[in-house]
């Protein structure tokens, strides 16, 4: 595949714009992993923005997740039947989400089904959860629901990894890395998530309780380290595990987020390690 140098730097810049977490990691990638990191990264984004949009309705989330699911699931992605799905929302939806043809088209033809598949698998899980009004009931409610929006982006990296240099990593500690960093998510907005109606811990948990799954999936994750030799993959690995760490202890002690200073310096330490 010819590279596409605007589309490229397009992919970086509406990467930086949509995530300070993870552009910084992808940024540090070496060229051929940071296409394909990078573009993975917006597709589930495209699809994650449909479910988070706070003026489209249920239904029409779950119509968007399920079509968009469907047209990932076909050989070739139909760049114009997509177009006109997101047509009569085009003018509220950001560019991330209506640009989800162009992020496939970034990643390199021998991966990019893995991407598909696994934002696929995403989108329906989100129409699914959407349609329950993300009303997690049970552990195993939230397990699952973490699964969908954070779990499949680890499963996903291990098959980038995988691809790239025969890096094997554990899939149940990935999806656990993908859980801890969405449990502290989910810490951290959860005032804003109530006053828009949504609840995110189980019936009878407390904030704590949701402490505890974020520290003992973010162990997971530590544990997931251990497979990667990969110096370029193992940097990549860290920054948001460190991030999420750090910001859980903020949390811990009544502080809102980290500082950008304290952004920073956390990812400076990992890189003059």
């Amino acid at each position: 595949m010819v590279k596409d140098v605007k589309l490229q730097k397009d992919a970086m810049r509406v990467l930086k714009e949509t995530s300070r977490t993870f552009y910084i990691p992808i940024k540090l990638l070496k060229s051929v992993l940071k296409d394909t990191v990078g573009s993975a990264y917006l597709c589930m984004r495209a699809i994650d923005e449909i479910e988070d949009h706070e003026q489209l309705s249920s239904d029409t989330k779950q119509h968007l997740l399920r079509a968009t699911s469907k047209l990932l699931q076909t050989s070739v992605f139909d760049r114009e039947a997509y177009l006109q799905l997101m047509k009569p929302h085009q003018e509220i939806l950001p560019e991330v989400t209506m640009r989800l043809a162009d992020w496939l088209h970034v990643c390199p033809e021998d991966i990019v089904a893995k991407i598909k598949q696994s934002t696929s698998i995403m989108a329906d899980g989100m129409a699914k959860w959407t349609e329950k009004n993300w009303n997690l009931r049970t552990k195993e409610d939230l397990d699952e629901y973490t699964y969908y929006v954070a779990g499949l982006v680890g499963v996903m990296l291990s098959d980038i990894w995988n691809w790239y240099d025969g890096t094997k990593t554990d899939y149940d500690l990935a999806i656990g890395y993908g859980r801890g960093l969405q449990a502290v998510n989910m810490l951290r907005n959860q005032e804003e998530d109530a006053e828009r109606g949504v609840h995110f811990i189980p019936d009878d948990w407390t904030r704590a309780d949701l402490f505890v799954y974020a520290k003992e999936n973010l162990q997971q994750a530590d544990r997931y380290l251990k497979d990667i030799q990969t110096r370029n993959i193992l940097l990549f690995c860290k920054i948001p595990l460190a991030l999420a760490k750090k910001t859980l202890s903020a949390l811990e002690n009544g502080e809102e987020k980290m500082s950008r200073a304290e952004v920073e310096a956390t990812v400076n330490d990992i890189l003059n390690k």
